[in-house]
């Protein structure tokens, strides 16, 4: 079974979908830990503060992209 890939043009919101998602999971994981510790009550929590975190994250993402597209180019050689 394969999946339809998506066309290219979709690459500037799947960018940030993707990184958004892997960030705030891990991030939230850290913050839970440090704020539970190894506890029965963790992955609730934490699956909580992950949701919280990536609602935040996503549009932050999809907003501050282009800035940091220029700022990588006025520091990286092209």
């Amino acid at each position: 079974m394969r999946f339809q890939r998506l066309p290219k043009s979709y690459a500037a919101v799947v960018t940030p979908l993707v990184l958004s998602l892997i960030m705030t999971f891990v991030v939230s994981l850290i913050a839970t830990l440090r704020s539970l510790g190894l506890s029965s009550d963790l992955v609730p929590f934490w699956l909580q503060a992950w949701a919280m975190s990536w609602v935040v994250a996503f549009p932050t993402l999809l907003a501050v992209l282009p800035l940091v597209r220029r700022i990588v180019v006025a520091i990286v050689k092209t």
